[in-house]
């Protein structure tokens, strides 16, 4: 009773003050009407202040057309990943340099392209040497000037010199998301909130409070100097640059400039490319990062034509890396690959690698993508296969025998073992049996693996059957093949999942690949394809690599179809070939 009288004074009071007294409410609720919405939502709070402002997002332009990249020296290339440190020391003071480099050129390509007592490369991608906060160089402090462990600018462009005179292409990292917190840059930005750097980088008052991207690490990082935070997806030694500022932009088209018209590099690996642009909690692969690489290739192709991209985008496969095809960079990692390469070599099974490749071919561009084994990131291929010789052979066998432009890790060739911490996979080199395997004269920045005295250049270099002089007779094969180097593949079905099987094919130019995983020899099989652009006749095959057990029965191919052809009875246990069909 109270209550309804409370309502009908309040009614009296608004109608004495001529207000309509409609606006008061009833005392008791109505039921809802089909009028009246049951869950109307919250109104949105609102955004705290001192958190950044959120940016305007970009409306993605059309999409392009998928386009083959012009002819250049990346069509019948292999690719060999060096960190610097670990390459050779040339001067005794435990850490590898560009003079070492220098040094063992003939080792990696001699010139001469009749020998194959080199390893037949005749591309390089130097891990970062830009001056650096740490070992690794993933943290620079001054992108115009070589780490002063490894040399000097004069020293870089003597190997970039003694490379060309080789057949051999330098590219480097380029490592463009963030810096060091020691770079001027940061430093002026840090210290000053007017410096004219401030902006290069990302600010909050407060900390905004959302993880990242690598299973729920840090990104916004305390300032020492005052009550504010910094952006660095990496961690707090790396801030991450602002490329939503033009002048940040500006300054990394001068980084590449120097780098390909001072220092003659051919090209970049990116870095963490897909990190390049964040839009709040939104930390990789964004609208505004894509855009960053459509105007970054067309600076390169508009300023530095020629310049050669690849980029990493983590855990790369044809799903993730279709954004970024196919005006931006001009091939990506292509880590499924990678990793079923491994795993088939392995389990012995070939199905999940065929499957990978396939994928790869039909969906990823004109063979735009680059498969590699394992690398800088990544326990040793070797460590994964149980340091087995038979098995590494057969995944140097698979790389270098499918599309794309493969990438080599450096010490993969000699099976070089490591497992993290990151110091352990990036060993120094094993050349001899001597002590600390001939790296250096001094005491080494990181101790060899144990396994150096038995696990070298030297002694693998005279024994014929060894992992390297696989990997020489590969390598030559594939750059010296145009159906190995950059042919069409056709994949043909064997009965059986241990064995993989396909045709490389540039003009009249064509290989079979054969290939058992298994730990067995193989049940007697067949291979058949029922249809492709494969050209009619009949073709007797010639080992290029490898030594079948009898001699392969010729194939015969009507309407490009294969029907049930058996080149041998069987394959021996973990063992592969490479074939040239011949009329």
């Amino acid at each position: 009773m109270h209550r309804i009288s409370l309502f009908l004074l309040t009614a009296i009071l608004l109608a004495a003050c001529g207000l309509p007294t409609a606006t008061v409410p009833s005392p008791v609720a109505s039921p809802p009407t089909a009028a009246t919405p049951t869950n109307t939502r919250p109104p949105t709070p609102t955004r705290d202040p001192r958190l950044p402002t959120l940016p305007p997002r970009i409306t993605p332009g059309p999409t392009a057309t998928p386009f083959p990249l012009a002819t250049g020296w990346w069509n019948s290339a292999v690719c060999y990943e060096i960190f610097v440190r670990s390459f050779y020391d040339s001067d005794g003071d435990g850490n590898g340099d560009l003079n070492g480099i220098i040094a063992k050129l003939d080792y990696l390509n001699d010139g001469d392209p009749t020998t194959t007592t080199d390893l037949g490369i005749n591309c390089i991608w130097l891990m970062p040497v830009a001056e650096a906060a740490s070992y690794h160089g993933y943290d620079t402090i001054d992108y115009y000037t070589v780490e002063r462990d490894y040399g000097t600018n004069d020293d870089f462009k003597r190997l970039v010199a003694e490379a060309d005179k080789r057949g051999i292409k330098i590219i480097i990292d380029l490592v463009l998301n963030h810096t060091s917190t020691q770079h001027p840059w940061f430093q002026a930005a840090l210290r000053d909130p007017t410096s004219p750097y401030r902006d290069w980088y990302l600010w909050s008052a407060i900390d905004p409070g959302y993880r990242g991207p690598f299973g729920n690490n840090v990104v916004w990082h305390k300032s020492p100097f005052r009550d504010e935070y910094y952006y660095g997806v990496f961690w707090s030694g790396m801030p991450d640059l602002n490329y939503r500022n033009p002048e940040v932009t500006a300054e990394a088209y001068n980084i590449a400039r120097f780098w390909v018209e001072e220092m003659g590099v051919a090209g970049f690996r990116l870095d963490a490319i897909k990190h390049l642009i964040e839009y709040y909690t939104l930390q990789e692969d964004t609208a505004e990062t894509f855009e960053w690489l459509r105007n970054f290739r067309r600076f390169l192709e508009r300023e530095l034509p020629g310049t050669f991209t690849v980029g990493e985008v983590f855990n790369g496969n044809p799903r993730t890396l279709a954004p970024y095809y196919p005006d931006q960079l001009d091939y990506y990692f292509e880590f499924e690959v990678a990793k079923q390469i491994v795993g088939a070599a392995n389990t012995g099974l070939s199905k999940l690698f065929m499957r990978a490749v396939q994928d790869a071919y039909t969906q990823l561009p004109y063979q735009r993508w680059a498969p590699f084994l394992t690398n800088h990131d990544q326990n040793r291929v070797m460590s994964i296969l149980g340091d087995d010789i038979a098995k590494a052979k057969l995944a140097a066998l698979a790389l270098l025998t499918i599309p794309g432009l493969p990438f080599i890790y450096y010490g993969e060739e000699i099976g070089m073992v490591g497992v993290k911490p990151d110091e352990r996979i990036r060993t120094p080199m094993q050349w001899t049996k001597e002590e600390f395997g001939s790296f250096t004269s001094g005491f080494p920045w990181q101790l060899p693996q144990p396994d150096y005295p038995v696990k070298n250049v030297m002694l693998q270099d005279e024994d014929p059957d060894s992992l390297l002089n696989a990997y020489r007779q590969l390598i030559h094969l594939h750059i010296n093949t145009p159906a190995l180097a950059h042919g069409d593949l056709i994949p043909l079905q064997a009965n059986g999942d241990d064995v993989a099987a396909y045709i490389r094919r540039s003009g009249d130019d064509l290989v079979l690949v054969i290939i058992n995983f298994d730990v067995t020899s193989t049940e007697p099989f067949t291979l058949t394809v029922s249809g492709s652009d494969l050209p009619t006749g009949t073709y007797r095959l010639r080992p290029l690599y490898g030594t079948p057990p009898t001699t392969p029965a010729p194939l015969t191919i009507s309407d490009g179809a294969i029907i049930d052809y058996q080149p041998f009875s069987e394959i021996p246990a973990q063992t592969g070939y490479i074939l040239k069909l011949e009329r």
